[in-house]
C-alpha cells in the first residue's frame, strides 16, 4: 500500500512538473510533446489510484465499479499520451535544433 502511495504522489508530481513546463515553453512542438508527457504521467495517476482503491479500499460493488472505470481511464489515457509522446518526439527534436540554429 505505501508503495501505491508513494507512486502515485511522485506521478502527480510529475503530471505537475510536465504542465509547468507546457504552460512556460515558447515553441508549439515541444508544447504538444510536453502535453503529451503529462497525459501519460496522468494516464498512470489515475490508473494506480485505481488499483490502489482495488485492492486496498473497494468493499461495496459501487467502489469496484468505479476502481475498475479509474483503471481503464488510466490505461487508455496514458496509452494515448505514449502515442503523442512517440510521434511528436522527432518533431520535438527537429524544432530543438532549429530552434539552437538561429541562437
Amino acid at each position: 500500500m505505501f508503495a501505491f502511495a508513494v507512486l502515485i504522489v511522485i506521478l502527480f508530481a510529475f503530471y505537475l512538473f510536465y504542465k509547468t513546463k507546457y504552460f512556460r515553453s515558447n515553441r508549439e512542438v515541444e508544447k504538444k510533446w510536453l502535453s503529451a508527457k503529462s497525459n501519460i504521467a496522468l494516464g498512470l495517476f489515475v490508473f494506480l489510484f485505481g488499483v490502489n482503491h482495488l485492492i486496498f479500499i473497494a468493499e461495496t460493488t459501487l467502489t469496484y465499479i468505479v476502481a475498475i472505470v479509474f483503471i481503464a481511464y488510466g490505461a487508455v489515457f496514458s496509452w494515448i499520451g505514449f502515442k503523442k509522446y512517440k510521434h511528436y518526439l522527432p518533431f520535438a527534436i527537429e524544432e530543438a535544433k532549429l530552434y539552437e540554429a538561429q541562437k
